[in-house]
């Protein structure tokens, strides 16, 4: 009967209401009138095939979009905190300064009323991303069908039946600190491990990869299962993988069950799934083939945490 959550400026976390959920649980006329056929196309989508997905306009009427589970906060600022210093505009947040960073040269800083922020905070720093209007909150497939060769878009989806341009946070991160991506791993660099990291789809590397290495990996990314196995029989040090499970040619089971099977150095090497499916079958099959953890696709805090463990692991091993 609830189709997400959302934050208010206040901090207070606010549940959003599916009123054709209500009239699917409450039966009646009601509910079999209140499926349009968009709803009931929507309906033979699982959850695990939707991403919650942030709708937003910046610098022109055309919406642009980026996954809800990477933003940290939505803001409405009042544009008397904004300062202007070194150059550059920032406010005070939350005890610290903040950068505010625009989408593009089309978005103008207002000098009145409040100015909306997409908020992204990791390990103690905050980066506010200026837009024009914070539009809606929805749940939709989420498939690149156009590349983007511009800096800051990944490209072009079909989000709620409209052309929809999805950001690469990879992007803008540096843009706040220029060390944001890079800083962790020089603190950990004596600690550093070597990632795998097989994804057949381009949006999530760039996504992921600046995540992984942010928290201090260093990170070697291929697009199949065959690239995968190629890294690994070069020689080429490499301490876990991170795997896609839905791929062409070879699926991530299919990539386990050949790393399991092959070398004996590799043979005990860790590996974690990362996918959209997260059913009880899937999971139990991924045990099967040997994966040492399970991880859903946008739980970025998730993995980190699995690559944690696993690099805990190894280190009372050593």
């Amino acid at each position: 009967m609830f189709s997400g959550n959302i934050f208010l400026g206040d901090g207070a976390v606010i549940m959003i209401i599916d009123p054709n959920g209500i009239a699917k649980a409450v039966g009646g006329v009601a509910g079999q009138h209140a499926v349009t056929e968009e709803n009931a196309t929507q309906h033979h989508l699982s959850s695990e095939d939707l991403t919650s997905l942030l709708i937003f306009r910046a610098g022109s009427p055309h919406p642009k979009a980026v996954p809800l589970s990477l933003v940290t906060r939505l803001e409405e600022l009042d544009t008397k905190k904004i300062e202007v210093s070194n150059g550059r505009p920032l406010i005070q947040y939350r005890g610290q300064l903040m950068p505010l960073i625009r989408v593009n040269d089309e978005v103008k800083l207002r000098s009145e009323g409040t100015q909306p922020l997409l908020v992204f905070s990791d390990d103690g720093r905050s980066m506010g991303l200026v837009v024009d209007e914070i539009v809606d909150i929805v749940e939709d497939r989420l498939i690149i069908e156009v590349p983007s060769e511009m800096p800051g878009l990944l490209g072009s989806a079909v989000i709620k039946g409209q052309a929809t341009e999805i950001i690469d946070v990879g992007h803008y991160l540096p843009l706040a600190f220029e060390d944001w991506l890079i800083r962790t791993e020089k603190r950990m660099k004596s600690a550093a491990r070597t990632i795998l990291f097989v994804e057949d789809s381009p949006f999530f590397r760039n996504m992921l990869t600046p995540v992984l290495r942010s928290a201090g990996y260093t990170v070697t990314t291929v697009a199949g299962g065959q690239d995968a196995l190629a890294v690994l029989k070069s020689g080429n040090k490499v301490d876990m993988i991170v795997t896609d499970i839905e791929m062409p040619g070879m699926s991530g089971f299919e990539l386990a069950q050949a790393v399991r099977s092959g070398d004996q150095r590799t043979a005990n090497l860790p590996i974690i799934a990362l996918s959209a499916l997260t059913s009880p079958e899937a999971i139990e099959r991924g045990r099967q083939v040997g994966f040492h953890d399970y991880v859903a696709k946008f739980d970025r805090p998730g993995l980190i945490a699995a690559l944690k463990e696993q690099t805990a692991n190894m280190g009372e091993a050593a």
